[in-house]
């Protein structure tokens, strides 16, 4: 026994030693057990009858596993925030306001939000909360301006028209966070971000404002916008004209050949605008000017005109008709200064504010004001996580002793009017109910496992008319197996009492029980028989149609030839009387044999000696099949059933044979019925055949015992 400061209480059933957990010290030092003790160790999160949304709750590291430690830590959480432990052990669905600790502060946050949950219900003086009312918790911060998220929308700021328009600033440059009242805010690291914004680009602007900078005065920004326009364009149709200069051969081929014109003028040229724009700006001459008005590319037109505008004449004085070479690269001389300064820009998030607006908010209180808003709504934030412990609670509250009891122990399991979790409902199949069914995801992969367990599994595909699907894992561990096959179609019921279509699709054979067993050897020798028979029946048919057949040619060809009739054989009177001896004789060794035993039976005395060989000779025939199925049904075994589902089984949970009777049930008459032995249906002349078949056996072997007394033959020489 494992050491412990506690006192624990432990009770055998099924042959397996299990923990009581029914006190609330009991559940408090849960921890300090050892987990060699533990039944399970861990469980899957689905396929279980409890709300797979606690499982997911108890899940903390979302692997589809629920562990040990994450039961402990379940408990040792509900302990911090629950007066008593004890309120977990009935399991009851409706968790009261007055069970909450509010002496500790997980407590009190606990029952707040819990007040908040029922409030937002329109429930504010109700004293319990049910797993229906935390269902959908989305909407309990519906119109709430403070919710504990750090978020702030612009109503927060209520009739403080100033702040509200720096919170409405700050989402429009630096974007915003959805508050838990389903509307957009600001938090604070976006608040920061927007200041952040604010300074970089009034440093930036600032830089900018120098004679080198703003080389065209004011006219600067809408020069560099005009020069960036066609930047590209103007730098390609210089470079043409140098290359057509260096060489003439190449003039007509930069102003594209007349293939190209000719394409592009069997388009409609309203529509060709890419195809348009990829010309030249103007007709490349060498070293030739760029013209501003006529003979410019369509598709260049207006930032050209643009060019000349807002770049060319502020810069040369008046805009000229035709720009040459070295005016362009004058021109963006002028502009490099304030080119290199663009390249610098920082916080360009805030530029569509304006210079004023940004020097504004920077000045101003704003931000100290928003952040007053968002520390006011962190405040609440204990509250408002409670939400989710309180979804957790009530989940807690009402299943988590439930699993315990299917975990640390499996005493719902051995109970007798209960159902552990992992029991998916019941199979009504072959006249028999079985209780232990296990939902399965794939038969084939859970066979490889089920088959270490020593039980008789069958597989079945459960369906119904909605197009439901499910799988299960039927133990039959009481009857037999001779009308078990794949194919059966049987009826399942689930734990919420709904019908499902069962058909077997896979079976894992193993011995059921002892009674099987003890047939088994004379089932086996009566097919046996049936078997001979049948082949020696299906032989004779099948030489009595080869004479059938060979006659009827025989006629034919007759009838055909007009042959004679072939004389027969004469009947030879020697073998006859050959075969009739052998026959005695075989006979007679057969009554020797019969007689011998039955005189050998009826010489032993004292009288229990009878009794004794009788046994002696069902026990020869039925004892090694009964054997093996004992031994195999000692080996019986929950434990590979669930592993096969993704449990980590501890303890050797074994089905053994006064378990297997309480699993499955066979159809028997309710108790004070009373049944009518008058068949009108019955074979009355099979039954007349039986009885005088008894009748024959019992005269024969009266027969063969008056013989061996008598010295009769063929007991003479006896």
């Amino acid at each position: 026994m494992a050491r412990s400061g506690y006192q624990w209480k432990f009770y055998r059933v099924g042959g397996l030693d299990q923990v009581s957990l029914d006190t609330a010290e009991d559940l408090k030092h849960l921890g300090e057990l050892d987990q060699k003790l533990w039944v399970a160790l861990s469980c899957p999160v689905k396929n279980l009858e409890i709300d797979t949304r606690t499982l997911e709750l108890l899940d903390t590291d979302k692997d589809g596993r629920v562990r040990a430690t994450e039961v402990i830590a379940a408990v040792d959480w509900a302990d911090r925030r629950l007066k008593d432990l004890a309120e977990l052990i009935p399991g009851n669905p409706e968790l009261k306001l007055s069970a909450i600790s509010e002496a500790t502060p997980e407590g009190k946050a606990l029952a707040g939000a819990a007040r908040q949950v029922l409030g937002n219900l329109g429930k504010p003086d109700a004293e319990v909360v049910t797993p229906e009312d935390v269902r959908d918790t989305s909407h309990v911060f519906d119109g709430t301006t403070f919710n504990g998220d750090g978020v702030v929308p612009a109503e927060a700021a209520g009739s403080d028209a100033e702040t509200r328009q720096v919170i409405l600033d700050a989402m429009a440059c630096a974007g915003s966070e959805m508050d838990r009242s389903k509307r957009p805010g600001i938090d604070q690291k976006r608040l920061d971000a927007f200041f952040a914004d604010l300074s970089s680009f009034a440093e930036f602007f600032k830089k900018g404002q120098t004679p080198e900078v703003q080389a065209l005065g004011a006219a600067t920004p809408a020069a560099y916008q005009a020069v960036e326009a066609v930047r590209a364009k103007v730098d390609d149709f210089f470079t043409r004209g140098r290359l057509a200069a260096y060489d003439a051969r190449g003039t007509f081929l930069l102003n594209r050949s007349d293939a190209e014109f000719a394409a592009l003028a069997a388009k409609d040229l309203a529509q060709a605008g890419a195809e348009l724009a990829a010309f030249p700006l103007a007709r490349v001459e060498a070293g030739g000017p760029l013209p501003l008005g006529r003979g410019v590319n369509p598709a260049f037109a207006a930032p050209l005109a643009a060019l000349a505008r807002e770049a060319l004449a502020p810069a040369f004085g008046a805009a000229p008709a035709s720009l040459t070479s070295e005016m362009w690269e004058a021109l963006k001389a002028k502009l490099a200064p304030y080119a290199a300064w663009q390249g610098e820009k920082k916080g360009g998030s805030v530029e569509k504010l304006g210079m004023a607006r940004v020097e504004a908010l920077l000045a101003g209180p704003g931000k100290q004001r928003v952040e007053a808003l968002i520390a006011k709504d962190k405040a609440l934030e204990p509250e408002a996580l409670a939400i989710a412990d309180v979804v957790r609670m009530v989940h807690y509250h009402r299943d988590l002793h439930t699993l315990l009891r299917n975990f640390v122990s499996f005493a719902d399991f051995y109970a007798p009017k209960k159902q552990a979790i992992f029991q998916a409902g019941t199979l009504y199949l072959d006249a028999r109910s079985c209780d232990l069914c296990v939902r399965v995801d794939d038969p084939a992969a859970h066979a490889v496992l089920g088959t270490l367990s020593r039980m008789y599994i069958a597989y079945c595909d459960c369906r119904r008319p909605s197009g439901e699907a499910m799988k299960v894992a039927a133990c039959f561990t009481q009857g037999d197996s001779d009308f078990l096959m794949v194919g059966r179609n049987g009826i399942f019921y689930d734990r919420r009492g709904r019908d499902w279509d069962a058909t077997i699709v896979r079976i894992v054979d193993n011995p059921i029980s002892i009674r099987q067993a003890f047939l088994a050897p004379y089932k086996k020798f009566l097919r046996a028989i049936e078997e001979q028979v049948a082949k020696y029946a299906a032989a004779r048919e099948k030489e009595s149609e080869a004479r059938l057949a060979a006659v009827a040619a025989g006629t034919v060809d007759s009838a055909t030839a007009a042959k004679p009739v072939a004389r027969t054989e004469p009947v030879d009177i020697g073998k006859m009387v050959g075969i009739i001896a052998a026959l005695g004789v075989g006979a007679g060794a057969i009554g020797t044999l019969f007689g011998g035993l039955v005189s050998g039976f009826l010489g032993l005395q004292p009288w229990w000696a009878k009794i004794v060989a009788v046994f002696g000779a069902v026990m020869a025939i039925s004892g090694p099949s009964m054997l093996i199925a004992w031994l195999k049904l000692r080996q019986r075994t929950l434990g590979p059933v669930l592993d096969a589902n993704g449990w980590a089984v501890n303890g050797r949970v074994k089905v053994n044979i006064p378990l297997g009777t309480t699993l499955t049930h066979r159809a028997i008459l309710p108790s004070g019925a009373t049944r009518l032995l008058n068949d009108p249906y019955e074979d009355k002349e099979g039954r007349l055949r039986r009885r005088l078949v008894y009748l024959f056996v019992v005269v024969v072997v009266v027969a063969l015992v008056l013989a061996r007394h008598y010295r009769v033959w063929p007991f003479r020489a006896l």
